[in-house]
C-alpha cells in the first residue's frame, strides 16, 4: 500500500499566527524540561494572577442547569440585552438584541463576519501592525488583506491619506483596532471621524475591534465607532476576555449598527453561519449580564496605582533605561510595541532576537513581523507581569542586546544557575 502525501490547503498560504507559533512551541518544550519561561507573547491575564470578577463565576454556576442545551444561534437573550444596554449607555442608537451575535470569543466572530462577506478577490483594509487574526481571516475566506500603514514615526496612528489611496472597487470593509493591539495606540476622535467619512463615502463596512475599550491610561479615551458611523454598516466587536480577565470563558459579541437596511442579505448570511455552528458556549454567556452591569473593576487596574498602570510604567522605565530600545508609550490595551535603534544595531532581526532571548534568558516575546509589518526591528510584549518581573525582563533583554552589539563580556548573555 502506497502512502499518499497529505498537503495542507492552499488557503493557508500566507496565514500566520506566530504568537502561538514556533517560538511558543519551543518555549513549551523548554518548560517541559523544567525551565521557567516568562510568557510575554500573549495577552492571557490568568498566568499572571488576574482573576475574573467573582460575580461572573457565580452567575455561571447559578445558571449551569439552564446551560445544558443549545441556545439560539445568536445567543441567550440576557446576554444580548446586556450588550444592547451597554451600547445605549455609550450613545449608540437603534440597536436591539436582534442585532447582536454572541460568539466563542471575538476570534470566531471575526471569521464568521468575513466568511459571510467575502468573494474571491474582495479586499479589506487592515491596519499594519495588526492583530494577525484579522489578516488571516480575510485570507482564509478568499479575500485580500490590504494593509494601511500606522507608522511608528506617527505614534502608530493611521496614515489617513495612505488609507484613502488604497480603496478600490473591490474594497468591502475597513478594520479599526482601537485601542490597538499590538501598539497600544488610542485613536483621537478626528481620526475616527475621518475613517468614518471614508467608509461612508465608499459604502464600506466598518469593522471595529474594541475588545480593549475600557483599558486606557491617563487622558486617553476610547471612542466607540458606532457613535460616529451612521450612513454605512458598523460592526463592533468586544467580549469578556480582556477587560473582564476571562479569556477561557470564550465569550465575545458583535453588534451591528448604523445603516442596516441595505445589509439584510449579509446579516441573513451571518445568521445562517451562526446556525451552522449551532450556538456559542452557553455557560459563559450567563456571565455577560453581570459583567457589563456590575462594578467595573478594570478602572481600578488602569488608574495610577493600579496593577496594569504600574506595569505600563515599568515598561516605559525599562525602555528609557535601555541603550537600544525605543517606544511610543501605550495609551491603551495591555501591550507595548518596542523598537530597536537601527543606528546601534543595524543588522537587528526580530525573529533572531526573539529566539536568542528565549534560549538564553527564558523570556518569550512576539516578533514585530508577526503583526504584518514591513519592518523587522520591533517586538511586542505584554504588561501583565508585575513591576519586579518586568524590571528583570529588561535586564535580561539588555544582556542579549549587548551581546548582539558586541559590547557584552564573552558569554554575558547566557544565563547561569
Amino acid at each position: 500500500m502506497t502512502s499518499r502525501h497529505i498537503k495542507p490547503s492552499d488557503a493557508l498560504h500566507g496565514v500566520r499566527y506566530e504568537i502561538r507559533g514556533k517560538l511558543a512551541a519551543r518555549a513549551h518544550e523548554m518548560q517541559r524540561r523544567g525551565y521557567e519561561i516568562v510568557p510575554l507573547n500573549i495577552g492571557n491575564p490568568a498566568p499572571f494572577g488576574f482573576r475574573a470578577p467573582e460575580t461572573m463565576r457565580l452567575a455561571m454556576i447559578e445558571n449551569l442547569q439552564a446551560s445544558e442545551g443549545y441556545c439560539h444561534q445568536k445567543g441567550i437573550c440576557p446576554a444580548r440585552e446586556a450588550v444592547v444596554l451597554q451600547q445605549q449607555d455609550r450613545g449608540v442608537e437603534g440597536v436591539t438584541a436582534e442585532h447582536v451575535f454572541m460568539g466563542n470569543g471575538v476570534s470566531e466572530l471575526i471569521d464568521l463576519t468575513m466568511r459571510a462577506l467575502l468573494d474571491p478577490g474582495d479586499e479589506v483594509l487592515v491596519p499594519s501592525p495588526d492583530y494577525p487574526l484579522w489578516t488571516a481571516s480575510v485570507t482564509l475566506n478568499r479575500g485580500r488583506a490590504v494593509h494601511y500603514p500606522c507608522p511608528p514615526e506617527k505614534g502608530f496612528q493611521p496614515d489617513l491619506e495612505a488609507m484613502a489611496r488604497l480603496v478600490t472597487p473591490r474594497t468591502r470593509a475597513v478594520v479599526v483596532i482601537n485601542p490597538n493591539n499590538p501598539t497600544g495606540a488610542v485613536y483621537p476622535r478626528a481620526t475616527l471621524e475621518a475613517i468614518t467619512q471614508l467608509a461612508e463615502r465608499h459604502g464600506l463596512i466598518v469593522m471595529s475591534d474594541e475588545i480593549y475599550d475600557q483599558m486606557t491610561y491617563g487622558e486617553a479615551q476610547s471612542i466607540p465607532m458606532a457613535t460616529l458611523v451612521k450612513d454605512t454598516l458598523c460592526a463592533t466587536f468586544s467580549g469578556l476576555s480582556k477587560v473582564y480577565r476571562s479569556c477561557g470563558y470564550r465569550v465575545g459579541w458583535v453588534v451591528f449598527s448604523g445603516h442596516r437596511d441595505h445589509a439584510q442579505g449579509y446579516l441573513d448570511a451571518l445568521d445562517l453561519l451562526a446556525s451552522l455552528r449551532l450556538c456559542s458556549n452557553v455557560p459563559g454567556q450567563w456571565a455577560v449580564q453581570t459583567a457589563l452591569g456590575g462594578f467595573q473593576s478594570i478602572r481600578d487596574l488602569v488608574r495610577p496605582g493600579g496593577r496594569l498602570y504600574e506595569s505600563r510604567q515599568a515598561l516605559i522605565e525599562g525602555v528609557a533605561a535601555s541603550r537600544y530600545l525605543t517606544m511610543t508609550p501605550p495609551a491603551g490595551a495591555m501591550y507595548a510595541f518596542i523598537g530597536v535603534d537601527r543606528a546601534r544595531l543595524p543588522d537587528f532581526d526580530d525573529q533572531a532576537f526573539a529566539l536568542q532571548l528565549l534560549e538564553q534568558q527564558h523570556v518569550l516575546i512576539a516578533p514585530g513581523t508577526s503583526f504584518n509589518t514591513p519592518y523587522n526591528h520591533y517586538f511586542r510584549v505584554t504588561n501583565l507581569p508585575d513591576r519586579r518581573t518586568l524590571a528583570d525582563v529588561f535586564r535580561r533583554m539588555e544582556l542579549v542586546l549587548d551581546d548582539l552589539a558586541g559590547e557584552g563580556a564573552p558569554g554575558a548573555a547566557k544565563r547561569t544557575g
